[in-house]
């Protein structure tokens, strides 16, 4: 068993930020401390997300796969779509799909209107792994943040104003 690392007596972000502003970076330290924040939470929550998904075999780019097909109308998409959708690489798409086809989670077959790409397809046994690992998910990560239902939902707001300012979508 593994032991739970020991909390800080003092939250290195706020350390880091009162250092930026005494060193005269102060115009740079809230953007500082907010990024170096969104960092850390990012480690936080892929930690919980992996050790949820771990039973399954799968990562989180590849049960996002999973899912992508699952919510589509007849279970299959091209390619090229899923890495739109997904807002990865081509390259990424293919390693994902070969892992997923490899473990019997979807299908590969040529696209019947262009031989060069392919339609992906889940198999009964993908959508099997995918509900079960949505209830985990659910119950071990997406049910209970750690933050209020008021601070998920402007948490949602500002990071999307941030996504949307990048040109994310």
């Amino acid at each position: 068993m593994t032991e739970a690392p020991s909390r800080l007596a003092a939250d290195p972000i706020a350390v880091a930020r009162d250092e930026w502003e005494r060193r005269g970076w102060a115009d740079a330290a809230p953007g500082m401390a907010a990024v170096t924040s969104l960092m850390r939470a990012q480690q936080i929550v892929a930690a919980r997300v992996d050790a949820a998904l771990k039973p399954f075999g799968v990562t989180f780019a590849r049960y996002e796969l999973l899912m992508l097909l699952t919510f589509s109308r007849k279970g299959t998409l091209p390619m090229k779509l899923i890495g739109s959708r997904l807002q990865v690489h081509p390259t990424s798409v293919t390693n994902a799909v070969d892992r997923l086809e490899a473990a019997g989670l979807v299908t590969r077959s040529t696209h019947p209107d262009d031989r060069r790409a392919f339609i992906v397809g889940i198999t009964d046994q993908g959508r099997d792994l995918a509900a079960r690992a949505t209830d985990a998910l659910n119950a071990q990560v997406f049910a209970a943040p750690g933050l209020t239902p008021t601070d998920l939902e402007a948490l949602v707001d500002v990071i999307g104003r941030m996504r949307s300012d990048a040109g994310d979508f």
